[in-house]
């Protein structure tokens, strides 16, 4: 998810700002508006908690003039997206043990909306209608997360640093919890859906934040090899896709910059005892260690196509939002963008492909930035299969005239970001520019030399104050329809784009701020804990059908 920066007291820029007005009349991936021939759509509507909008595809089908219209290939991972502790609840049931999201939420009111992940949506109980759900959606992957505090309530478990932990009783090991997402693996794989296992989602064990402080100790870089070691072995079989960790960015500027997500401190910079630059070389090398465990010890191996072996992949979820120059003739403009781009999705992507922090960060931040010895530029270095691209929304960057009015991260990269006008915005505050889901994609396409993505996130939250709203969310299909064009057009222009999986699949808690944003394709009523599929989920049901083929604009680029 994105964390929306300090904004500088200066005026928005207008529209008719020189290259700007340029940049919105050449927008190619514009939202169907009227006046825009429309597909044909033919909706007999059975709503119900398991029921979707039943579409005839071939009226779709048959509005196309192109005999191939899809510019995705048939292998197109079409997914959707969940996190353990935004969906799962049973927070006291089948031996979990609290995670740093608990006590952050418990500790006041106002860290979470005064609401708590104890039932969420109730996942924990409901996975098994989930699931079907997921198959009347039509989904051909579902991406979720492991509660590292399931299957290790205590975060670390006895002798785990080598051994295989399947077929005996380990100490510290939360059997039922492993039974859990076994469940759901098999469940998946029954009914054709491939799993795509994030091993962390921000839920450190508290167990380790209370022994050491948790990411703020190098110790915690063991103590999840070892974690990820055992999801290896008991998930290993049937899991070819391995997220290490979900956003690491925001971990480091939420938890320990911002302090708007657990842990909840402030950075040094702005009065408190947080260090952001710390924490993410942290995480960079736990990541980097788990992978030298999927790898070194075999269990990449371990992934069972049918009767033959064929090695699993393994790669890591990035926070990756796209900063256009304000002005597009001001070489100022066009570095500040850079830079923002750099310190939010290079910070954790140049280490990994290129052994190192982006310069731009090693320049302005000094000694501030925790470097890495030689022998860990070597591990952290070529750790990824693929790159998993977590995308919502793009800003302004300019150049700064004058020094910040404050501190912390925001100051750090010496950019003032904006937004245009002109553009709408999400119920998050968010904004709505599907030109930025290709540009981001290029951009890491160009840097990495053409490295494999998944788009692992993106979605909308709407203004859905009551049931009947929420089901005709008109904004989202919008929303999803212009961004999945955006990212179509860059896999047109020869980016290696994998799959898509939607935020998210269900209403859910949405962090610091609870249940007051919606994401899902499928309404949750948080009372009765009935699931409802919402307009967005018929339309993408129809895009997985026709594999994204009633999606035209696309190929009016």
């Amino acid at each position: 998810m994105n964390i929306t920066p300090v904004q500088e007291s200066t005026p928005l820029l207008s529209s008719d700002r020189a290259g700007i007005s340029i940049h919105n009349r050449k927008r190619k991936c514009v939202l169907l508006a009227a006046g825009v021939i429309s597909l044909v759509v033919v909706l007999l509507i059975r709503r119900g908690p398991n029921t979707l909008f039943r579409i005839r595809t071939n009226d779709i089908i048959q509005t196309s003039n192109a005999p191939n219209a899809s510019v995705f290939p048939q292998s197109f991972l079409w997914g959707a997206a969940t996190s353990a502790y935004q969906i799962e609840g049973g927070a006291s049931e089948g031996g979990r043990g609290p995670s740093i999201w608990d006590t952050f939420c418990a500790r006041s009111a106002d860290n979470c909306h005064g609401d708590t992940g104890n039932v969420t949506v109730d996942h924990f109980h409901h996975w098994q209608e989930d699931i079907e759900l997921m198959q009347t959606l039509g989904l051909k992957a579902y991406r979720f997360s492991i509660s590292w505090s399931r299957i290790l309530p205590t975060g670390t478990a006895e002798g785990t640093e080598s051994g295989d932990h399947r077929y005996s009783k380990t100490k510290g090991i939360n059997y039922d919890g492993v039974q859990f997402y076994n469940n759901i693996i098999d469940a998946l794989i029954a009914k054709g859906i491939e799993p795509f296992v994030t091993l962390y989602h921000w839920d450190l064990p508290q167990a380790l934040q209370d022994r050491y402080g948790g990411w703020e100790n190098e110790q915690v870089i063991d103590d999840f090899a070892k974690y990820a070691r055992i999801c290896f072995q008991f998930f290993g079989d049937r899991v070819k896709y391995w997220i290490t960790i979900n956003e690491a960015w925001s971990v480091a500027i939420g938890g320990y910059d911002q302090g708007n997500k657990a842990p909840g401190l402030l950075s040094e910079e702005q009065g408190g005892t947080g260090k952001p630059y710390l924490i993410g070389r942290h995480l960079l090398l736990a990541h980097a260690r788990a992978v030298g465990v999927y790898r070194e010890e075999g269990y990449a191996k371990w992934y069972l196509h049918g009767n033959s072996a064929k090695s699993g992949v393994i790669g890591i979820a990035h926070s990756g939002d796209y900063r256009f120059p304000a002005d597009p003739k001001s070489k100022d403009d066009r570095d500040a963008a850079t830079r923002a781009i750099e310190f939010q999705l290079g910070w954790m992507t140049d280490p990994i492909w290129f052994g190192d922090y982006p310069r731009s960060m090693k320049r302005i931040l000094g000694s501030r930035l925790p470097e890495f010895t030689k022998q860990e530029k070597k591990m952290i270095k070529g750790s990824a299969d693929f790159i998993g691209l977590n995308h919502y929304s793009s800003l302004l960057a300019s150049a700064p005239k004058s020094p910040p009015s404050y501190g912390g991260y925001w100051a750090d990269q010496s950019v003032i970001l904006t937004s245009d006008p002109s553009w709408k915005t999400t119920f998050m505050g968010w904004n709505i520019v599907p030109d930025g889901a290709r540009e981001i994609l290029l951009w890491l396409d160009k840097r990495y030399n053409h490295p494999l993505i998944f788009v692992t996130e993106n979605g909308m939250a709407a203004d859905e104050p009551d049931f009947q709203h929420s089901l005709h969310d008109d904004s989202r299909k919008e929303y999803l329809e212009g961004y999945i064009c955006g990212f179509g057009q860059a896999l047109k222009q020869g980016v290696k784009l994998g799959g898509y999986f939607a935020w998210s699949m269900m209403d859910n808690f949405e962090w610091e701020f609870g249940f007051s944003r919606r994401f899902g394709l499928v309404h949750v009523n948080y009372t009765t804990l009935v699931r409802t599929p919402k307009l967005s989920a018929d339309w993408y049901k129809l895009t997985i059908e026709t594999n994204g083929a009633n999606i035209r604009q696309i190929n009016m680029a």
